[in-house]
């Protein structure tokens, strides 16, 4: 299936820090995935993505499109016109946002991306893509994709939190296994309820997420940004830290970009990690 879209890079996308599975493709059906070619794992699901310009190709099928890609890329979202929204005169998220035009805030699955962001803390991306493929290789469900590749789903809530720390060692998630079991038994016993966080507005659901154990205010900003889409979550991680430092001294320009300030987090994230 082939779509058109503006401002949708998946490269950039993936090497963006917001989503840790999605990476080039291993093997395809009959032999090597074609050049350019991901394959995207989204808790139990497997889509394939190839991209030529403003033309991208899905594995899927239009009713999986529909029912579920469509919102998770948040493909009906003009992100031209926050990069408009820009100030003229701000020359380095000017270059920030033609660095990363082709970035969006996905809309991901928020158990699976409270989990990635617990062990996203003080650590690198690719260690935390391999500390999430090792929980998952281990505790995930085995499926095989339209392409017959095997690959594991994100174990849910129940599932972790009926494991131990010794059933976790092997997955190298060092003070994190302790984060992760706690969350898993609060949100496995309904002592927070996940649903119910999810209609949430921003400062609601940031105060709720701040209940778990291991989620302070940067991850929380996290989880509300890429898997609530509240779009004005602003997270400060050492890159955004650095850049706030560096080119606003005096304070990013939150009241001029009210309600969307985390998309240009995301590009700002993005040059200064990837493009810098």
């Amino acid at each position: 299936m082939y779509k058109r879209i503006k401002n949708l890079d998946i490269g950039q996308i993936s090497r963006s820090g917001q989503c840790f599975r999605l990476n080039p493709a291993g093997g395809g059906e009959g032999g090597e995935a074609s050049a350019g070619e991901y394959r995207l794992l989204a808790a139990d699901r497997a889509l394939y993505l190839r991209q030529n310009g403003e033309e991208i190709w899905f594995s899927c099928e239009e009713e999986e499109w529909e029912s579920y890609w469509r919102a998770y890329f948040d493909w009906d979202t003009d992100y031209g016109a926050f990069q408009a929204a820009v100030d003229p005169e701000d020359a380095y998220m000017t270059a920030a946002c033609r660095a990363g035009s082709g970035i969006r805030i996905l809309r991901q699955p928020l158990w699976e991306t409270i989990v990635s962001f617990i062990i996203s803390q003080q650590n690198n991306i690719p260690r935390i893509k391999g500390c999430i493929e090792a929980v998952c290789g281990r505790f995930g469900e085995e499926k095989t994709d339209c392409r017959g590749q095997a690959y594991r789903t994100f174990p849910n809530a129940h599932r972790l939190a009926a494991l131990s720390l010794e059933d976790l060692a092997p997955c190298r998630l060092g003070y994190r296994a302790r984060y992760i079991l706690s969350t898993a038994r609060m949100a496995a016993e309904g002592e927070i309820d996940l649903d119910a966080v999810s209609r949430l507005s921003y400062g609601e659901a940031k105060a709720e997420l701040m209940r778990l154990t291991g989620v302070g205010n940067k991850v929380a900003d996290c989880i509300c940004l890429f898997a609530l889409h509240h779009i004005e979550a602003f997270p400060v991680d050492t890159h955004i830290a650095a850049m706030l430092r560096e080119h606003y001294p005096q304070g990013f320009p939150f009241a001029r970009y009210e309600g969307f300030a985390g998309v240009l987090q995301q590009y700002g994230f993005y040059y200064e990690s990837v493009v810098l």
